[in-house]
């Protein structure tokens, strides 16, 4: 039996492992982490409309029903020349027929950082924004400012979504409560349009859904550093702020800019379009793949990296891996599948969102959407664990 490395227990990671093991694969997971957390539901941990819990999926479970090897440990250095993976325990670990790198990518680091929480950082932050809101809720007003930033060096290393989705929540917290009026809520970016990516027809609609909120703009200025009560410009303009929740834009994972990986100019991996890891020696393994945040994706301008883009560049290596194994040449690649898809919660309802290189939609789910939401989530998890039918390419 051929067997497949993948480190990383993300949605690219945990995806190609359930799909080579379809193709009776003997897979070995690597994940610093025990759970599988499901991120796009997280942005309901601060609402306590979820708990924790409900947005994460014990990998033993999911070990169990797949029958994978599961290996809870951080990788800590790479030498892609010998093909040798050293984690944190000291173990090394080499000799697979195939390997897949799904770690993900680092965050920007930004002067002052710490003095932010993202919901798109450790998943642990999304206790610690709930906590910061209910303390500002106990308080009985604030300011509270939320933000995402991009990273110049590729452009679709950026994640706006789910600050858009945790602000319009909070809002609604808030208005529940009775108190929306006690606080001043802003949305910062350092483009001059944030969420342009999605298409005109959603640009639009935000501008509409900020004045309708009473949301505060404040766009088109870089951040020069976070300080403990606001936020600093390039113009040394400061946003108070009582609590900031900034989403900041993906970069170079760091084992990766220290290892013999080759990498575009912001240090994520370079592949082809089947997901090869392009080496510029002819001396390097063939055998090499990565998948989700941790590749640098080529395409449109406006493409992004998400969930669902990472699970196709999964099941397209999985294909392809089987296909080389067979002596076949069928492969798949993942450019052809670059788009942006994503239902964007308001806590009250909900918006679908996609584009393409042929079109842009945005169409407004009142009610109805932020249910449907709540239930792919439930989907998710119960699909994963192999409790219900999956329903192909979702």
């Amino acid at each position: 039996m051929k067997t497949v490395l993948i480190i990383g227990g993300g949605f690219a990671g945990l995806e190609a492992a359930i799909f080579l093991r379809k193709s009776n694969y003997d897979v070995t997971l690597v994940s610093e982490r025990d759970y599988f957390f499901i991120y796009p539901t997280s942005i309901w941990i601060p609402t306590r409309e979820q708990i924790f819990e409900d947005v994460c999926i014990d990998l033993n479970a999911l070990k169990k029903v797949h029958g994978f090897n599961l290996v809870v440990d951080a990788l800590v250095n790479i030498n892609a020349k010998q093909n040798f993976y050293t984690l944190a325990s000291g173990e090394v670990l080499k000799d697979y027929d195939h390997v897949i790198l799904a770690m993900g990518a680092s965050k920007m680091k930004h002067k002052g950082i710490e003095n932010t929480l993202s919901i798109c950082g450790a998943p642990e932050q999304s206790i610690q924004i709930r906590d910061s809101i209910e303390a500002l809720i106990e308080k009985g007003s604030g300011k509270i400012c939320f933000g995402f930033g991009g990273n110049p060096k590729d452009t679709s290393a950026v994640r706006g979504g789910p600050a858009f989705e945790l602000l319009f929540n909070i809002h609604n917290l808030l208005k529940k409560k009775g108190i929306r009026d006690n606080f001043e809520l802003t949305f910062f970016a350092p483009m001059p349009e944030p969420g342009k990516r999605m298409g005109q027809k959603a640009l639009k609609m935000m501008a509409v859904f900020f004045k309708k909120l009473g949301i505060n703009q404040h766009f088109g200025k870089k951040i020069k550093a976070f300080e403990a009560n606001g936020i600093i410009f390039e113009d040394d303009t400061k946003l108070e702020s009582d609590f900031t929740m900034f989403i900041a834009a993906g970069d170079g994972h760091n084992i990766v800019r220290e290892s013999d990986l080759p990498t575009n100019e912001a240090g994520f991996i370079t592949i082809d379009d089947q997901c090869h890891v392009v080496f510029n020696e002819s001396d390097m393994p063939t055998n090499i793949y990565a998948i989700g945040d941790i590749a640098a994706l080529e395409g449109a301008d406006w493409r992004a990296k998400q969930g669902h883009v990472a699970e196709i560049m999964a099941r397209n290596v999985a294909f392809n891996i089987a296909q080389k194994d067979q002596g076949k040449s069928e492969f798949k690649g993942y450019q052809e599948h670059i788009n942006i898809l994503c239902i964007m919660d308001s806590g009250n309802g909900a918006s679908f969102i996609y584009r393409d290189n042929k079109r842009a939609l945005m169409i407004p789910l009142p009610i109805v959407g932020h249910w449907l939401k709540k239930g792919w989530g439930v989907y998710c998890k119960l699909s994963k664990l192999n409790k219900i039918p999956r329903i192909p390419g979702i």
